[in-house]
């Protein structure tokens, strides 16, 4: 992050790994403004699993990409640790998120043509690492998913459950400080579902990292170490499981 930290004001001193601050967000949608955010405060801890909880419309998805840096703000301060969102241009904050962050997306993202090896290690060729180094990572972490005899399997070749594994695999890879889920689970049967946040929250856990999920699912909810309750771009609730 050297080159893009020289702008950076480090104004989050509240130890937090990711915080919101009246966060507004409006879009124009012909000749109306619509308000998804609507002065939302949020901070989630080092090593803390929330869940942000809420029905289609209600404001979540676009507090995860605003806090992923995926979208700016119409109003309002967002960090990553010390890093002030606001304040990076696009070519910082790309390389904050390459570095920092890991996506894990409803519907997969993965490249149709690439193996399960290949697209789990494709974080690694944008860092430069070599053939050799991202090849071992990718079985390390595929195997542990309980992927280790589909390494040459493509996409097709997968089920859902199987490929969700693969995205996983890819937003761990580079071991970001921070892991950004949208609806994670929301493609998969309820066995499956259960196996995968397993999976995942263990991986995570081990690795001491930080992760902001959204779903519309209660039972999913449960997997947070706390949940927020959205209605209609507002925080309504907050609570520990």
């Amino acid at each position: 992050m050297n080159s893009a930290t020289a702008t950076i004001n480090n104004q989050n001193d509240n130890n937090t790994m990711i915080a919101a601050r009246n966060v507004i967000k409006k879009y124009r949608m012909g000749n109306q403004i619509v308000s998804a955010l609507s002065g939302v405060d949020l901070e989630v801890e080092p090593g803390e699993i929330v869940v942000v909880l809420g029905t289609s419309g209600s404001g979540k998805t676009t507090l995860l990409n605003i806090a992923a840096g995926l979208e700016r703000p119409t109003k309002g301060e967002l960090f990553i640790d010390k890093y002030k969102l606001n304040q990076l241009s696009e070519r910082q904050m790309t390389l904050l998120r390459r570095r920092y962050i890991g996506f894990i997306f409803q519907l997969y993202n993965l490249v149709p043509s690439l193996t399960a090896l290949e697209n789990a290690v494709m974080p690694l060729v944008f860092e430069g690492v070599s053939p050799k180094e991202r090849e071992k990572r990718g079985k390390t972490f595929l195997k542990q998913l309980g992927l280790g005899d589909r390494l040459l399997h493509r996409p097709g070749e997968l089920s859902g459950g199987q490929r969700q594994r693969v995205a996983i695999a890819r937003a761990l890879i580079n071991n970001p400080r921070v892991i950004f889920a949208d609806e994670p689970t929301g493609n998969l049967d309820t066995r499956t579902t259960k196996e995968i946040l397993a999976l995942l929250l263990n991986i995570i856990r081990e690795n001491g990292q930080t992760m902001l999920m959204v779903t519309h699912d209660t039972e999913v909810a449960t997997y947070g170490d706390r949940v927020v309750e959205m209605v209609d771009g507002y925080i309504t609730d907050i609570y520990s499981n």
